[in-house]
């Protein structure tokens, strides 16, 4: 069974009754049987689950320890035929001490048991009241249910998709978790078994920690909490289990529920170790505070049903660009800023009174006009300064040449209209062209004409030429090479396509007036297209991209998991196929990887030449800033696998 890399997790949270060993365990088979029935790998349960937590001086009564030991080996006997993992809280006692323990079951047979360390005893907190630390464990076995059973915090548990460890609680809140030494060890799966009751501000701070260290251990982090069944006595638990991968919450149950919560969620053991293979500062070697740390590996085999994998998990279709909620509006600005810093530094570093930009009325060259415009702004340069260059060609539609116009002129810059129509007539000329054939030579030489115009241009007015294409016409070698692939300082690199038009609608929307807003919003809705190509007999654009490289939203998912992840066409085409379904149908999404991948092996030529220009985001595909591909490196490899995809 191929599941991409993906493993199905659960923190559950069951209803309970303090100190009712048989209760509890009955809950605790009802949800290791759901999780089962979902496909899950490994679910954790909540702190002390099979007693509760909340027991207080009861966890020294000898009749509950042996109780708990009893509905331990229950667990045991109904996982036997089972294939789901499962992690569980129990007090042990071993040699005189008793250890607040989390205790790993499957197919049958406890495969070890890991105490916890920092014990909190502040506050309402009591635990060294009852329990021992891990410190004062000096055994490496112990019996528990008639088995020889590994104890100890330095156990990792090998499934055969992945690794995990295990800590507890309190120990997330320290400065230094146990999870730190666990994940640089080789667990790509933290589970937490915890109490955590409720105060005041306290979800959101948990929240931020488990996502944190998630996070700083290039991991997935389960978290389970205890839930309304423990006591009230004095303190309130709410259930609140959270799910992480890497400083994204997956899932979270709901709080202050009555009933049995179970979240689960899928995650991405290929991403993070790939993410940990790129990372080098993820190693043990400069952590000498952990050196007296050595972890032992523990095998869990078990006979898993073979059954088709399907994803439970939100792929967004949409990788580069913020997600529309609340911070929405904190992520462009952000961007823009970046942006603009970038320019403005350049313009700072050569004394840059002037730049000159050619403006086409497309997406690309609106949003690097607009970053050229509040560069100036934050340099206290006169908008005059820039001089923006209108070409019109044989493809140019009055929609864009209007656009473009009317936009220059609502930002108060220096507008100027050179046709290249004439230059590039006498150039098929030279070279002995036929201006009727429509071929690529027809549309290069009008990409080419630009450039130089607007590269003499600068020259003659002592400035800058900004380029404007972004990193989806990087990817796809949608560029002239020597032609708009080439400027002076170039803005919008670091931006793939979906997010241009999105900064483009978040500048209307939050720092335009209704003039230019209009204009953007109508920029927003043109079809992109390089304009080369005469337009229709109605006066429309006849050459859209799109209809030529496929739909840039695809392209921008394909790019987005080749570079960031690394994944393999099978994989990336097995998310596509999740985060685009009832958008676009299998075959189609499967066409366009196909041309994504051609086109970015054979077009490395010209990123490995770019022009100076900031990097936004995760990826890059400058040579100095993030990728590094030979130019001549061969597609067959991902090609041969695509042809085995159907």
């Amino acid at each position: 069974m191929n599941n991409y890399g993906f493993v199905r997790v659960a923190a559950a949270s069951p209803s309970l009754k303090v100190a009712d060993c048989d209760y509890n365990t009955d809950e605790i088979l009802k949800q290791i049987h759901e999780a089962q029935s979902k496909g899950v790998s490994v679910i954790v349960f909540p702190e002390l689950g099979i007693t509760a937590y909340t027991c207080g001086d009861l966890f020294l009564q000898r009749l509950l320890l042996e109780e708990a030991e009893k509905s331990l080996q229950r667990i045991c006997d109904a996982t036997r035929d089972l294939s789901v993992t499962v992690i569980v809280g129990v007090p042990v006692e071993i040699s005189g001490r008793l250890y607040n323990m989390a205790v790993v079951v499957a197919a049958g047979y406890i495969h070890g048991a890991v105490p916890k360390t920092f014990l909190p005893n502040y506050n309402e907190f009591y635990e060294k009241r009852w329990f021992s630390s891990s410190e004062e464990l000096k055994a490496q076995s112990a019996s528990l249910c008639g088995q020889c059973v590994p104890v100890g915090i330095n156990l990792i548990f090998r499934t055969p998709g992945f690794s995990f460890a295990i800590e507890i609680c309190e120990d997330l809140w320290t400065p230094i978790p146990p999870s730190c030494a666990a994940a640089l060890s080789g667990a790509e799966v933290i589970f937490n078994l915890s109490a955590s009751n409720e105060t005041t501000g306290k979800h959101a701070y948990r929240k931020a920690l488990v996502s944190q260290q998630s996070a700083r251990c290039i991991a997935g982090y389960v978290y389970a909490a205890a839930g309304a069944g423990e006591s009230t006595t004095d303190i309130i638990f709410a259930g609140s289990s959270l799910i992480a991968e890497n400083g994204s919450v997956l899932a979270e149950a709901e709080r202050f529920s009555f009933d049995s919560q179970l979240i689960a969620a899928d995650i991405d053991i290929e991403r993070l170790r790939n993410d940990r293979l790129r990372n080098k500062s993820f190693s043990l070697s400069e952590y000498r505070v952990l050196d007296n740390i050595q972890f032992e590996e523990i095998d869990i085999d078990i006979n898993k049903e073979e059954k088709e994998f399907a994803l439970n998990r939100y792929v967004s279709s949409t990788p580069f660009v913020p997600a529309q909620d609340a911070t929405l509006d904190e992520r462009c600005d952000e961007i823009f800023s970046m942006q603009v810093g970038g320019l403005a530094k350049r313009m700072l570093h050569v004394n840059g009174k002037t730049a000159v930009i050619g403006v086409s009325g497309g997406l690309d060259s609106t949003l690097a006009l607009l970053v050229l415009v509040k560069t100036f702004d934050k340099l206290n340069l006169s908008r005059e300064g820039i001089y923006g260059i209108t070409m019109p060609g044989f493809g140019t539609t009055d929609r864009t040449y209007t656009n473009a116009i009317k936009l220059m002129r609502s930002l108060g810059v220096t507008i100027k209209e050179i046709s290249i129509k004439d230059a590039v007539v006498q150039h098929f000329k030279d070279i002995e062209h036929d201006a009727g054939t429509h071929d690529i030579t027809y549309e290069n030489s009008q990409a080419r004409e630009r450039t130089q115009i607007l590269m003499d241009y600068a020259n003659k007015v002592n400035g800058l030429v900004i380029g404007t294409g972004d990193l989806s016409e990087l990817a796809l070698g949608w560029c002239t090479y020597n032609g708009d692939h080439m400027s002076m300082y170039a803005v919008n690199t670091g931006v793939p396509k979906t997010l241009v038009r999105t900064l483009v609608s978040w500048v209307a929307e939050t720092q335009m007036d209704q003039e230019s807003k209009i204009i953007l919003e109508d920029v927003v809705d043109t079809p992109v297209s390089p304009e080369l190509l005469p337009a229709a007999e109605d006066g429309t654009i006849a050459q859209r991209t799109e209809d030529v490289v496929g739909p840039y939203i695809l392209h921008d998912f394909f790019l987005y998991y080749v570079l960031r992840f690394g994944f393999s066409p099978a994989k990336i085409y097995y998310l596509a196929k999740h985060a685009f379904s009832g958008q676009y149908e299998n075959e189609m999404i499967l066409k366009w990887l196909r041309t994504f991948f051609w086109r970015f092996f054979s077009q490395q030529f010209k990123r490995s030449c770019l022009p100076d220009g900031p990097k936004v985001g995760s990826v890059n595909l400058s040579p100095r800033g993030d990728w590094r591909m030979p130019s001549d490196a061969a597609v067959a490899l991902w090609m041969k696998q695509l042809d085995t995809l159907h």
